[in-house]
């Protein structure tokens, strides 16, 4: 195996005006692998290396680079090679580089594809971004329902080096409307005139084009599909979700749940750590970080509002960041498992009551625990001497013992019903399981400590 190369010794390639050492690397390098190597340079640079292949070799590489370097390359490119390139690439992948150039550049590039191409995107950058029209591609292999077996596999091997596979073939009446489907297994195992329309499977798996785009990916997850049909209203079928765009999917949209989930605001595209500037990280950042700081006042002016009792009790103060970080780890827990639940289907809004239930049936034994915990901890370890007011370490232990599991069921029971609010208000879940959770709980935490100690302690 040779050894790979990096972007120093590609810039060298293009110094030295070494055609044959670049088309060398290109050509026995996985695409991938390039692209990620290429994505490193400039995007004069990458053209340099670019323009030295074939125009499938350039579509290939060129539809794995990361989506900034993807525009700035069309910028600089000639009409007619980055009409080549937009030809040689799948249908999709061409519709959703299509949509993110410039409208100029959209009217330019247009006239230099043919009629076909044009349409082609036309009707598939039409659909709303997040869609399954907007994922799928018109690269499927379609029958007629009248075909033989024998008819239909000649007539895959003649469609095949268009389509984005062929292991699964859609079988439409005259109309387009979807009626079924067949798998090459199927045509090889049939009767050579066996009709299609009496061995294709009627039950099909398939998503409307205005779902969204994550939920045709479960599907195909969930049912293990190599790809998923696409019709419109009228159940004419109009591309098909591969696995592979699937998988790009998913990881689009964990993605975008893990950068809500901590406080990142802003697009959540896939975009690279290093080819996201600074300005961009701190704009996506700063909203909610300046945010909760003005909320997290609210737990200061609680704080302030038992001024008198800490000056008493100020051992009281030592224990608080064990509340807030109990509190915290307990409510993000079950924000975590309820937020899954949602996003996998698993649970609606409707299903509260149920879910409540069974999260107090975890906090109780939880605050169990950790009350057992936190007395031990203020009893033997607090202060051996009687505090003020003829309080002892036992009653001051027990009342932060209890305060600490009041705090844990609690905060279980927020962690997951905020979710589960923000699910019924059409909200996404992930949004408030974490940055808003954390200042609630903070909130409602030092509350219940303060007033639960009061009252015990009869202060």
């Amino acid at each position: 195996m040779k050894p790979a190369l990096n972007a120093s010794q590609l810039l060298d390639f293009i110094e030295t005006k070494s055609k044959a050492e670049i088309l060398d690397f290109c050509t026995t390098t996985h695409p991938v692998e390039a692209a990620e190597i290429i994505s490193a340079l400039p995007a004069e640079e990458a053209w340099e290396i670019l323009k030295h292949l074939s125009p499938s070799l350039q579509a290939e590489i060129f539809s794995h680079l990361w989506d900034g370097l993807q525009i700035a390359l069309a910028s600089i490119m000639g009409k007619g090679d980055f009409a080549r390139v937009l030809s040689e690439m799948s249908s999709d992948d061409r519709a959703t580089l299509y949509k993110k150039i410039p409208p100029e550049q959209q009217e330019g590039v247009l006239p230099a594809l043919a009629q076909a191409e044009r349409e082609d995107i036309r009707r598939l950058s039409k659909h709303e971004e997040g869609t399954a029209g907007a994922a799928m591609t018109s690269d499927y292999a379609a029958l007629a329902p009248e075909l033989t077996a024998a008819q239909s596999i000649e007539r895959l091997r003649m469609v095949a080096p268009d389509k984005e596979t062929i292991y699964y073939a859609y079988v439409v009446d005259e109309q387009r409307k979807l009626i079924g489907f067949v798998s090459l297994k199927d045509l090889i195992l049939a009767r050579r005139e066996a009709r299609i329309s009496d061995i294709m499977h009627s039950d099909v798996i398939y998503a409307r084009v205005d779902e969204d785009q994550e939920e045709a990916a479960r599907k195909i997850q969930k049912y293990d599909l190599i790809a998923l049909p696409v019709i419109n209203g009228n159940d004419a079928l109009m591309g098909i979700i591969t696995h592979d765009d699937a998988m790009d999917i998913i990881t689009q949209e964990h993605t975008e749940d893990m950068e809500k989930f901590m406080a990142i605001a802003g697009s959540h595209e896939s975009i690279s750590y290093l080819h996201t500037s600074a300005i961009d990280h701190f704009k996506k950042r700063a909203v909610w970080i300046i945010a909760l700081a003005a909320l997290g006042l609210v737990s200061g002016y609680v704080v302030q509002s038992f001024e008198n009792l800490l000056v008493q009790f100020a051992i009281l103060a030592s224990f608080m960041p064990m509340l807030a970080d109990t509190g915290g780890n307990t409510g993000s827990q079950s924000a975590t498992l309820v937020v899954r639940a949602l996003a996998l289907g698993e649970i609606r809004a409707r299903d509260t009551l149920k879910i409540v239930a069974k999260e107090f049936a975890v906090a109780m034994p939880l605050a169990l625990l950790l009350g057992v915990v936190a007395f031990g901890r203020v009893f033997l370890f607090g202060t051996g001497n009687l505090l003020a007011n003829n309080i002892s370490p036992f009653m001051l232990a027990t009342a932060v013992a209890i305060a600490l599991g009041l705090q844990v069921v609690t905060a279980t029971i927020i962690g997951a019903v905020l979710p589960l609010m923000a699910s019924g208000l059409k909200l996404d879940p992930a949004v408030v399981a974490s940055p808003a959770l954390t200042t609630v709980v903070d909130v409602t935490g030092l509350l219940i400590y303060f007033s639960t100690v009061k009252f015990l302690l009869g202060i």
